[in-house]
């Protein structure tokens, strides 16, 4: 599951990057200094604008879910990554220590 919302997130990433390079700019800025201000000039025609801004809409909704998601379901996992490896390091160390045999302390004979 973790890896299926992983590869949604990242193709919201490459949708929401296409679209947003694909759009032109609204006639402000250094735009509309050099002659690019008034006309809506996309490869697509005039009826792109729409499209392209509910695509890019679609893609930030997805990018937005997809990131509390991933926060959730990390947050859920774990702390740390090295907790889980303490906590079976201290598993094995107990292990260990009660499947040794008790030997019986030798007697001293020192008479």
């Amino acid at each position: 599951m973790y890896t299926l919302i992983i590869a949604i997130h990242v193709v919201a990433c490459l949708i929401l990057i296409a679209t947003i390079l694909l759009q032109s700019g609204k006639g402000g800025g250094l735009a509309g200094l050099f002659g690019g201000g008034g006309t809506s000039q996309t490869i697509f025609g005039a009826r792109a604008s729409t499209f392209l801004t509910r695509a890019t809409t679609a893609a930030a909704v997805a990018f937005l879910l997809t990131c509390i998601t991933l926060t959730v379901l990390s947050s859920r996992k774990g702390k740390s990554l090295l907790e889980g490896k303490r906590a079976l390091t201290e598993e094995v160390i107990e292990e260990a220590l009660i499947d040794e045999p008790i030997l019986p302390e030798p007697e001293a004979s020192l008479e």
